[in-house]
């Protein structure tokens, strides 16, 4: 949430206000939004365009700042958004392109930004059931794979993304725009190594991970007889010994040619599918 707090600070619940200058103190509290220390104090994250805020507050997200541009004023679905946040309480911030240009580090912006409250899932909360299908992914760095994997888990029908160890913020503005809006749709867990061995114990998962060393083709893993958890490894180094060795298989996805690897987010989309694929042969025909 933006602080409010400071001397001569203005007051923000329900308020709507024109801004010039990129001094101004709000301002200067959502733009550090793009560094990690700002969203962490806060609790919040910054999402931009129109659609991606209409989403977010259609999955019942709480928006605390609504920033549009001042040629977007008048438009149907900018007022009714303006609306609704006004309604709940937040602020409205009606600014010049110039403005939103230093907001969102682009030269041609988007003509809304909507700021909203962090979610995470506890771990301890996500009790699978037969039949879905989890990523985890250990110590994930690019936000625009991570962006990638939480938008191409929304399509596949995954259930949820688990986050193992040291890994890239899911709420930074890289990844929320790789997301297409999927942060939104697909819940996101934290965990340490032992915490999320520990919840694979008591969560009756069969966990597949993808390595260089694995002896069986994903095509060939039974994905039915338990909840599925696909566990990626780092970009660069893999899944290290202590979580290959505790999964219950290592997959390999076979190729040809030159390349020894894919891509994090692709070799995650296609296992993601596979997964999918398997699971769709449970569902009666309708």
């Amino acid at each position: 949430m933006i602080d409010d707090r400071r001397e001569n600070r203005p007051g923000r619940v329900g308020q709507v206000k024109e801004v010039t200058s990129l001094a101004n103190p709000i301002i200067k509290d959502i733009k550090n939004l793009t560094q990690k220390k700002g969203r962490e104090e806060t609790g919040t994250f910054m999402a931009e365009g129109l659609k991606l805020v209409i989403d977010a507050l259609e999955l019942g997200w709480t928006i605390r700042t609504l920033v549009y541009a001042k040629n977007a004023k008048g438009k149907s679905l900018v007022e009714q958004v303006a609306t609704k946040t006004v309604a709940s309480g937040g602020l409205v911030l009606e600014v010049t392109e110039k403005i939103l240009s230093s907001i969102t580090r682009r030269d041609n912006p988007q003509m809304v930004v909507g700021i909203f409250d962090q979610k995470w899932t506890p771990l301890k909360d996500i009790q699978p059931d037969n039949g879905q299908t989890y990523i985890a992914l250990d110590r994930v760095r690019d936000p625009g794979n991570l962006g990638t994997i939480i938008r191409t888990a929304d399509a596949a029908g995954a259930s949820g993304v688990i986050l193992v160890g040291d890994c890239t913020d899911p709420f930074s503005l890289e990844t929320v725009r790789a997301t297409m809006g999927s942060v939104f749709a697909i819940p996101v867990a934290h965990a340490t190594v032992d915490e999320f061995l520990s919840w694979k114990k008591s969560a009756g998962v069969s966990v597949v991970a993808t390595h260089l060393a694995g002896s069986v083709d994903y095509r060939t893993i039974d994905y039915k007889k338990k909840p599925t958890v696909l566990l990626m490894g780092n970009e660069q180094g893999g899944l290290p010994p202590e979580l290959a060795g505790k999964a219950d298989q290592l997959a390999r996805i076979p190729q040809q040619g030159r390349a020894d690897s894919l891509n994090l987010a692709v070799a995650t989309a296609v296992m993601l599918f596979e997964a999918r694929r398997h699971v769709l042969e449970l569902a009666p025909v309708k």
